[in-house]
C-alpha cells in the first residue's frame, strides 16, 4: 500500500450564490484539510465571524457555492494495481471531478468516500476539483421531497448530514462551513487491502484480557482466487488466520493471561496495548493497521427495582458514579482543532475531577486525537449518534446516509477503551412526546426506527461489547407514551425546567437515576468579552452582546435567576460578576443534590464543559479556553470527597477508594466571628458511598438569619450554609484586605477577612488575559486568610487586588460601582 497525501497546491474560489462582488473573482490559496471560512480569514478577505456583529454580516455564506481545485501527478496503474482517491471527510454537499469527468457526489460530512480511479490516472498533471454547494439549499430542497419535520430552529438541519450546530444553536453561531475538512490522498495497492479492522478488547472476570479482532478486506479484481493471511500482534503475542480465496472477512481471538486492566480515572491505571494487524499474501505485506486497546469490560446496570430501574455504568464489574461534562465541538471552525487544543480542553475536564465526557449529538463523531487523549487520561466517553433535538426522516436518501456513517464510525472507534456507551441521539424521543411534533408529523417517520431497531442491530453486529441507550433522555424498555422519556425513576433525565422557568433549587423536586443534562448560563470571562466585542457594547442590551447570547430570553432568565438570590446589578461589570457567581452556585447546588442521592442517582453530566466561540452560555470554560468561576465550583463539587448541607442534614460524599474516617466539626457562627453553637460528628464513610448525618437543632437554628453562617469542616474540606438569601444578608461590603507578593511564575495574594466573606475570587484575567488563578469562590470567617496563586508574567501587581478583580459576594451588597 502506498499512500500519498493530496494537501498541497489547492485553491478555492466562489462558484455561485450571493457572494459579494469584491470576493466573486478572488482565487485564494486553500489549506487542506480546511474550510472556506478559514481560507478567507487567512487571506484577510472576510472579518472574523466570532467578533462583534460579524456573524450577521456573513449570512450570505449560507447560499454560496465554492470550487476547490488542484493538480496532481499519478503514474498510470499497472495491470494488477488499484488506485483509489480517498476523501476522509467532505463538508458537505460536494461534486468531485477528476480530469474533467465527474467521479461522484456527496451529502454527508460524517463519513469518508473512496473512488476507484485506476482507469483515470495518467502521465502528466491531473486536474482535480471539488465543488461545494449550499448545504442549506440542499436541505431545503430535500425536505420538499421527504417531508418537512419538526426542529427547534429555522434551518432544516435535520434534512442533511452536516453537523447540526453548523446551522446555529442556543449557544452557537449560524456559520455554515464548507470545505475538504479531513485528509485527502491517493492510495495505490495490489491484491487486497484492509477495508475494516475492528479490535474489541474486553476483560474476563478472572483477569484474562480478550482481544477479538474482526477484519474485512477489499480484493482487487484479479485476486479473488488468492488466499490471504492476517497476522495480529498484541504485546508479545501473535496470531494468524487465513482468509481463503473468495472470502473477504475473518476473525481472530487472542487471550492475554493476567492482562493489566484499564480503569477510569480515580479507579486505577490506564495501560494501553498496541495492536498491529498485517495483511499478507505469498509475495509479502500488502497492508497494515495500527491501534491501541485497553482491556476492560463496560456494562450498564438497568435492573428494575422498587423505584423504577437503575442506570449505572459499570467498568470491570465496579459501579461508577459518573462525574461528567457534556462536550460540544471545541471550535465551530473544526479544522482549526489540533491535538494540543484537544489536550488542553480535556485536561481542564480532568483538573475539574471529571471522569466522563459526553460527545453530544448535535456535533460530530470526534477525531482520533480526542479519543486517544481520553484513553490515556482515563476519561470515559459517552458517544451520541449525531441526531439532535429534531425529527429525522427514515426514508431515502437520509436513511442510507445515517446508517453508512454509523457503520463507519462504530468500526473506527471500537479500539478505544474510553468509549463506554453509545446513545441513539439527543432529546429526540423526548421531543416526540412533549414538543408538539405529532400533529406536525401526521404519521411521518421521525427516527424511532433508528433508535429502537437500526442502531441496536448495527451495534450487535459491530460492537456488542458496549452498552447502548436509545436516546437521552429516555426510559428504556417502556412505551414513551406510558412511561415518560424524562421520568426521573428510569433511565436518563435532562433537567431544564430549573434554568428555563424556575430556579436552581428546583432540582430538589427530582431524584433522577442519571441526569445527563442540566446547567446554568453566564457570560464568558471579562477578557474574552473584551476580545470579542467593543467597549461600547458592554451592555446586556447592546446588539453585539445579544448576538453572542443565543438562548431564547437568555438575559431575562439570567436576571430572573439572580433575582431569586441576590440584587440584580444595573452596572455592567457588577452584573457580569453576579451572573458568573450565580452560575457557579447553581452548578454546585445541582451537583451536590445529585451526588447526595447516590446510589439511587448514579450520574451527573453538566451542560456543558466548553464553548465553540465567545458567547454567553452554560459552559464552565469559555470559547477562549478561560475558566469561568463555575469551573472552580465544578472542581470542588466533583472532588472525590464532598460536604454539603441538605434539609437540616450534613451530606457526606466519599467517592474515593478508601474509607473516610475522622470527624466533622459543625459551627454556627456570627458574621463577626462569634461561635453561637458547635457540634462534632464522627465520620466512618465506606469507599464509594454517601451518608446523611442529621444535625442538632441548636446548630441549624439561627438566632439572626441575616448575620449567621453554618460551617461544616472535615479533613480540610468546608461547606457553608446561609440562612437567608444574599439580598437579606448583612454582609460587610468592605470585609477584605489583601497583600500581594511576587513568587515564581506570578504572584501570591493573601486575603484576610474582617467579617464573614463569601465566594471570594480573584478575576485575574481582567488585568492579564493570560493569567490563571489557582482557586476561586472561597468563604472566610473573620480573622481567616487564604492565599491565591496567580500564574502570570504581568509586571505590575497592583491591579490584581483592585476592587473589580478581588471580588466576593459581599461586594454585590454594596451600591453599584461607577
Amino acid at each position: 500500500m502506498i499512500r500519498t497525501d493530496l494537501h498541497a497546491g489547492w485553491t478555492v474560489r466562489a462558484a455561485g450564490g450571493p457572494v459579494p462582488a469584491e470576493l466573486a473573482a478572488e482565487i485564494v490559496p486553500a489549506t487542506v484539510p480546511g474550510t472556506v471560512h478559514t481560507d478567507l480569514l487567512d487571506a484577510e478577505l472576510i472579518p472574523d465571524p466570532f467578533l462583534g456583529e460579524n456573524e450577521a454580516a456573513l449570512v450570505w455564506f449560507h447560499r454560496a457555492a465554492w470550487l476547490y481545485e488542484t493538480t496532481f501527478t499519478a503514474a498510470p496503474a499497472a495491470a494488477d494495481e488499484r488506485v483509489d482517491l480517498v476523501f476522509e471527510g467532505l463538508d458537505t454537499v460536494a461534486t468531485i471531478t477528476l480530469d474533467g469527468a465527474e467521479l461522484g457526489r456527496t451529502a454527508n460530512m460524517h463519513r469518508s468516500y473512496r473512488f476507484d480511479v485506476r482507469d483515470r490516472v495518467r502521465d502528466g498533471g491531473i486536474p482535480l476539483a471539488v465543488r461545494f454547494d449550499s448545504a442549506l439549499e440542499y436541505a431545503e430542497e430535500l425536505q420538499k421531497v421527504i417531508g418537512e419535520r419538526p426542529r427547534p430552529y429555522r434551518h432544516p438541519f435535520n434534512a442533511v448530514r452536516k453537523m447540526a450546530c453548523s446551522f446555529g444553536w442556543d449557544w452557537g453561531p449560524d456559520l455554515q462551513t464548507a470545505g475538504i475538512w479531513k485528509p485527502v490522498r491517493v492510495e495505490r495497492w495490489r491484491v487486497a487491502r484492509l477495508a475494516s479492522v475492528r479490535p474489541l478488547a474486553t476483560l474476563d472476570a478472572d483477569g484474562t484480557g480478550r482481544l477479538t479482532l474482526h477484519v474485512e478486506v477489499e480484493r482487487s479484481g484479479l485476486s479473488a482466487a488468492t488466499d490471504l493471511t492476517v497476522e495480529v500482534t498484541v504485546g508479545a503475542q501473535t496470531a494468524r488466520i487465513v482468509i481463503p480465496a473468495g472470502d473477504i472477512s475473518g476473525m481472530i481471538e487472542i487471550l492475554v493471561e493476567g492482562a493489566q486492566a484499564w480503569w477510569p480515572i480515580g479507579y486505577g491505571d490506564q495501560p494501553l496495548s498496541d495492536v498491529v494487524t498485517t495483511l499478507r499474501d505469498e509475495s509479502g505485506e500488502l497492508d497494515a493497521h495500527r491501534a491501541r486497546v485497553g482491556f476492560r469490560t463496560v456494562t450498564l446496570d438497568e435492573t428494575a427495582d422498587e423505584i423504577g430501574s437503575a442506570f449505572t455504568l459499570q467498568v470491570n464489574g465496579t459501579p461508577i458514579f459518573v462525574r461528567g461534562l457534556n462536550w460540544i465541538p471545541e471550535d465551530h471552525l473544526l479544522t482549526r482543532l489540533t491535538r494540543e487544543v484537544y489536550a488542553a480542553a480535556i485536561d481542564r475536564a480532568v483538573e475539574a475531577n471529571t471522569n466522563l465526557l459526553r460527545v453530544w449529538g448535535g456535533g460530530i463523531y470526534e477525531n482520533e486525537d480526542f479519543y486517544d487523549l481520553c484513553d490515556e487520561r482515563g476519561i470515559l466517553v459517552w458517544q451520541d449518534f449525531p441526531l439532535a433535538c429534531a425529527a429525522y426522516a427514515e426514508e431515502e436518501p437520509l436513511r442510507s446516509e445515517i446508517l453508512a456513517e454509523a457503520r463507519e464510525n462504530v468500526a473506527r472507534l471500537t479500539p478505544h477503551p474510553s468509549l463506554a456507551l453509545w446513545n441513539g441521539g439527543n432529546e429526540n424521543i423526548w421531543g416526540h412526546e412533549d414538543w408538539d411534533w405529532k400533529p406536525a408529523l401526521d404519521g411521518l417517520t421521525w427516527g424511532a426506527g433508528y433508535y429502537y431497531e437500526d442502531f441496536p442491530a448495527l451495534l450487535a453486529e459491530l460492537d456488542p461489547t458496549r452498552p447502548y441507550h436509545p436516546g437521552s433522555p429516555s426510559s428504556p424498555g417502556h412505551d414513551p407514551e406510558v412511561i415518560h422519556p424524562n421520568d426521573d425513576r428510569y433511565g436518563t433525565r435532562h433537567e431544564w425546567e430549573a434554568w428555563n422557568r424556575e430556579d436552581y433549587t428546583h432540582h430538589d423536586n427530582f431524584r433522577p437515576r442519571f441526569c445527563a443534562e442540566f446547567g446554568w448560563q453566564a457570560p464568558p470571562t471579562w477578557s474574552t468579552l473584551r476580545e470579542s466585542i467593543a467597549p461600547e457594547d458592554f451592555d446586556q442590551e447592546s446588539p453585539a452582546f445579544l448576538l453572542h447570547q443565543k438562548a431564547e430570553d437568555g438575559n431575562g432568565k439570567l436576571n430572573r435567576g439572580m433575582a431569586h438570590h441576590m440584587r440584580v446589578p444595573e452596572e455592567f461589570e457588577a452584573w457580569h460578576w453576579a451572573t458568573q457567581l450565580n452560575q457557579a452556585r447553581a452548578t454546585a447546588y445541582a451537583i451536590a443534590h445529585l451526588r447526595g442521592h447516590a446510589p439511587r442517582t448514579m450520574g451527573s453530566i453538566l451542560w456543558q464543559l466548553n464553548d465553540c466561540w465567545p458567547v454567553t452560555s452554560w459552559a464552565v470554560v469559555d470559547g477562549a479556553g478561560r475558566r469561568k468561576p463555575a469551573w472552580y465550583a465544578l472542581r470542588r463539587s466533583y472532588a472525590p470527597r464532598l460536604l454539603a448541607f441538605r434539609d437540616g442534614n450534613l451530606v457526606v460524599v466519599n467517592d474515593s477508594p478508601a474509607a473516610w474516617r475522622g470527624a466533622a466539626g459543625l459551627r454556627r457562627v456570627g458574621f463577626d466571628g462569634t461561635v453561637l453553637a458547635a457540634a462534632s460528628h464522627p465520620l466512618d464513610i465506606p469507599a464509594r458511598s454517601v451518608r446523611i448525618i442529621p444535625l442538632d437543632e441548636a446548630v441549624i437554628t439561627p438566632g439572626d438569619p441575616a448575620r449567621e453562617v453554618l460551617v461544616a469542616e472535615a479533613d480540610g474540606l468546608r461547606a457553608t450554609h446561609l440562612f437567608a438569601e444574599d439580598f437579606d444578608l448583612a454582609y460587610d461590603p468592605a470585609a477584605l484586605s489583601a497583600d500581594i507578593s511576587p513568587v515564581e511564575g506570578g504572584y501570591s495574594i493573601t486575603v484576610t477577612a474582617a467579617s464573614f466573606a463569601r465566594d471570594i475570587a480573584v478575576l485575574a484575567d481582567k488585568i492579564d488575559p493570560d493569567a490563571v488563578v489557582d482557586d476561586m469562590l472561597v468563604d472566610l470567617l473573620p480573622g481567616e486568610t487564604h492565599t491565591f496563586l496567580v500564574r502570570t508574567t504581568w509586571a505590575d501587581p497592583s491591579g490584581f487586588v483592585g476592587p473589580v478583580v478581588l471580588r466576593s459576594a459581599n461586594a454585590l451588597a454594596a451600591p453599584a460601582e461607577a
